[in-house]
């Protein structure tokens, strides 16, 4: 080999050197995600005094729970909330866009075709590249491509990406759920409160007359110098009192009307005449216990959970992008100056090679991109585990007050057996001539409380059982709503 052989192939081994000390420089200094890791942690229900069995004796609600209180009115109105409401409309529209993100997630693994057409008069230089005749002249090119590409997702950037919009799509679903339980609870909640004041609007026509009888008696009883002007005004006070209670439980009325056509999407005077009954007995709860069930029968904490499945995939997609990102590419087409030759084989022109991408430097880019991820994911775990604590809270202390309210009606029962014994008695007294009218009336007074005191524990006590059907998740079956793992269903 000649000496200047010899020194050619030095400087191309020295090249090759430089060129691998270079790579090797560069991959030294490739972009690490080392270091940036989540720091929450789902909170175990045990921790919270959950039961790992199932709750026993509870009852879990149907899926048309409202049902069970045999009330075709009431019926028709969670009907009518759960077809024509504007809130859960904004619910399926974000359930819609959640979907719509998903379908182009999907569509990012499959292989993107595209085609161009473009046709362009131009003058061509004399001093350029091109020689002559095309130099100096006035030509129309034309061509017509097909361009093709594939990321082959080697790392799962991409479908960590649709698991992501996927378990988005599943959270929305359930935060539709969650609002569509929300909102039935709410027509049956103040169905029933509306139940409570025509109750009560009807004990206070009898309180009315009542203190309209003792005031005519003290009347009568002043007018024969029994009384003095003293117990005339007393009652007379009370009278005015309890005409003012009866009015204010009509508006009371009209304002719970009122709410349940703005629930039901009717006009404010639509249920005007409306006046339903309260049912005799609310349901017997036997369960002490919230059951591990529970937390997958609530709608909120289903969506909670799947909003977490969607943060870990997100940012598994993230540690991938500091991986290398290979894509195929291929094209082919005709082109052509002038339209003669256009579409002959001549004019043909192709291409293919793939595309390999590495990130090496990028100023923390991808580093604060994953810091964020990671962030939404702890953000994600802390509001399940809020959910989680609010719902064991919540069901937990509906059962309580459900137990206390029991017993309290069973006292409250014999208060009032008592009261309606002392009005007999006082009756009898009175028809023997034993005792006053006056008696009497007070005695009924205390059968008047009684009642009232009735009413307003049988109200709560439904009240409860409608909270408690919500703390419960409401019919909820994520079971049967959640199957699907596809989006183009």
């Amino acid at each position: 080999m000649c000496p200047v052989d010899d020194v050619q192939a030095a400087r191309r081994a020295q090249m090759r050197r430089c060129a691998a000390l270079a790579t090797l420089v560069a991959l030294a200094g490739c972009a690490s995600h080392a270091g940036i890791e989540p720091r929450a942690v789902p909170i175990d229900p045990r921790s919270l005094g959950v039961a790992t069995a199932d709750t026993a004796g509870l009852g879990w609600p149907g899926t048309r729970w409202w049902e069970r209180f045999d009330d075709p009115r009431l019926n028709d109105l969670v009907e009518r909330a759960l077809h024509g409401n504007p809130t859960l409309a904004i619910s399926e529209a974000r359930l819609a866009k959640a979907r719509s993100f998903a379908q182009a997630a999907d569509a990012v693994l499959a292989p993107g075709v595209a085609g161009s057409l473009a046709a362009t008069r131009q003058r061509y230089s004399a001093n350029d590249l091109f020689p002559p005749p095309i130099a100096g002249s006035v030509r129309t090119g034309i061509a017509m491509r097909f361009d093709a590409t594939w990321e082959l997702d080697v790392f799962g950037r991409n479908r960590a990406l649709l698991d992501a919009t996927l378990g988005q799509v599943r959270a929305a679903r359930a935060d539709l759920q969650a609002a569509r339980v929300l909102l039935s609870t709410e027509v049956a909640r103040t169905w029933f409160q509306l139940s409570r004041l025509v109750a009560l609007q009807a004990l206070a026509t009898d309180t009315l007359r009542q203190h309209a009888q003792l005031r005519e008696l003290v009347a009568q009883r002043v007018r024969a110098g029994l009384d003095t002007a003293v117990e005339l005004r007393q009652t007379e006070a009370a009278l005015a009192e309890a005409v003012g209670q009866r009015e204010s439980l009509a508006e009371q009325a009209t304002l719970a009307r009122h709410a349940l056509a703005a629930l039901t999407f009717q006009p404010a005077d639509a249920l005007a005449t409306l006046s339903p009954g309260l049912p005799r007995n609310a349901r017997h709860v036997d369960g002490e216990r919230i059951g591990a069930d529970l937390l997958g029968r609530r709608a909120d904490i289903v969506a909670a959970r799947w909003r977490i499945e969607a943060a870990l995939r997100d940012r598994d997609a993230a540690v991938t992008e500091f991986f290398p990102d290979l894509n195929l590419a291929a094209f082919a087409g005709f082109s052509s100056l002038g339209f003669t030759d256009w579409l002959t084989a001549a004019s043909r022109i192709w291409g293919v090679g793939p595309a390999l991408r590495l990130p090496v430097f990028d100023a923390g880019r991808l580093r604060a991109n994953l810091g964020g991820k990671t962030a939404d994911l702890d953000a994600a775990v802390a509001t399940y585990n809020a959910t989680v604590v609010g719902a064991v809270r919540e069901a937990s202390d509906h059962l309580a007050s459900l137990h206390s309210l029991a017993r309290q009606q069973v006292q409250q029962g014999a208060a009032r057996e008592a009261a309606e014994s002392a009005h007999a008695l006082a009756l009898q007294r009175y028809r023997a001539g034993l005792a006053s009218y006056v008696a009497v009336l007070s005695a009924e007074s205390g059968v008047l409380v009684q009642r009232r005191n009735a009413i307003e524990l049988t109200a709560r006590s439904i009240d409860l059982e409608l909270a408690l059907v919500r703390a419960l998740g409401g019919g909820y079956r994520p079971d049967s709503d959640e199957r699907a793992e596809r989006i183009d269903e």
